[in-house]
């Protein structure tokens, strides 16, 4: 017998071996597959959103009708982000420019925690709270109105629409101008939302915290910010665009609100907000600051981001509504808030607030011989 021929012993291992082998590429290979589809669901469950993160957000804009100067520092701090911003005078209620047109006069969104200043207002004026009440958040947890603005503390606003209950949340939501065309004469706006009983998701508590069951536009909530800027004048917004509406330019006053001794115990907690809060990347300087209230969460198409602002108390020169969309985990308050920051800085860098005063004083003096 030669030595050299492999007895079968010898030919049922290697034919073993390689069998072995085999199975254990493939269970080797099974994790790099599951990895591999793990990765893919993970790419389609961001790509469900369908709404990107990164676009040109005014490449379909009429603007040659804006303020220039609004406009630009609008664009630029938005950058290549997609969202809308809306700047609004407070003293009459113009807008002063709107960038992603098409968005901001959408049928509306959830306004996530921007809800929360006008159930803060409906509790002070129902005597539900005052600035010092303290209302539990955790087992040992007590916060008081500006802390909770400030940290946007969703257990303090819902208990406090709890206590308040649906038709009185209702009520102020709707006189705050929700629900309805926030503006004079402008084609494309829509209503937005308002529920007609408390949304299945949450009742009355979630609505207070997140707005859940509310579809609220960019336009809305300016002008529900320039009511508290200006003292309480919900103004009709109005859009001139064209010489003639340029030039005759007046007011309108949709109705005056009563809540000019509610508001400093509200923008405590919204300048709380900008100074150490959610929105604290909306500084702009040591000698001008914004009062503003972040909101975050998802609608069915997307992540979104709001930010609602204004700019110096004692002569309120500009109101600025931040809204971002996508769907990446960045799109939040507080990305809005940054932009809304880097605008306020353009402006502030070319003096535009300084020479806001006059223009708002002579427009205050308009408006109140007019009425």
């Amino acid at each position: 017998m030669n030595s050299n021929r492999p007895n079968l012993l010898q030919v049922f291992s290697v034919i073993l071996s390689l069998l072995l082998c085999g199975n254990l590429a493939e269970l080797s290979a099974a994790p790099r597959a599951t990895r591999a589809t793990t990765r893919t669901t993970r790419h389609a469950s961001r790509a469900i959103y369908g709404v990107p993160t990164f676009t040109d957000s005014s490449k379909d804009d009429d603007a040659a009708f804006d303020d220039p100067v609004v406009r630009k520092a609008a664009v630029e701090g938005l950058g290549r982000y997609n969202g809308s911003v809306v700047a609004i005078d407070p003293a009459s209620g113009r807008i002063l420019s709107v960038v992603n047109q098409k968005l901001a006069f959408s049928a509306g969104f959830i306004p996530c925690s921007t809800i929360k200043p006008v159930i803060a207002i409906a509790g002070l004026q129902e005597g539900v709270i005052t600035a010092d009440t303290m209302l539990r958040v955790a087992p040992r947890k007590y916060l008081n109105l500006t802390e909770s603005l400030a940290h946007s503390n969703n257990a303090f606003f819902e208990e406090l629409g709890r206590r308040m209950g649906f038709d009185t949340v209702s009520r102020y939501g709707r006189l705050m101008g929700l629900g309805e065309l926030a503006g004079y004469q402008i084609p494309e706006e829509h209503p937005g939302a308002f529920p007609s009983e408390p949304p299945a998701y949450g009742g009355v508590a979630r609505m207070s915290s997140f707005g859940e069951g509310i579809q609220m536009t960019p336009l809305q909530l300016g002008a529900l910010a320039t009511a508290m800027a200006n003292g309480g004048t919900l103004y009709y917004l109005q859009y001139p665009r064209d010489p003639g509406a340029m030039q005759n330019f007046e007011p309108r006053v949709k109705r005056t609100l009563n809540i000019a001794s509610l508001l400093p115990e509200v923008r405590d907690g919204m300048l709380a907000a900008v100074l150490y809060g959610t929105a604290r990347l909306s500084y702009i300087s040591d000698d001008e600051q914004a009062f503003g209230k972040t909101g975050t969460c998802s609608d069915s198409a997307s992540r979104l981001g709001w930010f609602v602002s204004y700019a110096d108390q004692a002569h309120p020169k500009i109101v600025l509504v931040v809204l971002m969309r996508g769907h990446s985990s960045m799109v939040k308050g507080a990305m809005a808030a940054e932009i809304a920051g880097r605008i306020y800085r353009r402006l502030y860098d070319q003096n535009y607030f300084a020479g806001r005063h006059d223009a708002v004083g002579a427009s205050a003096m308009r408006i109140g011989s007019a009425q």
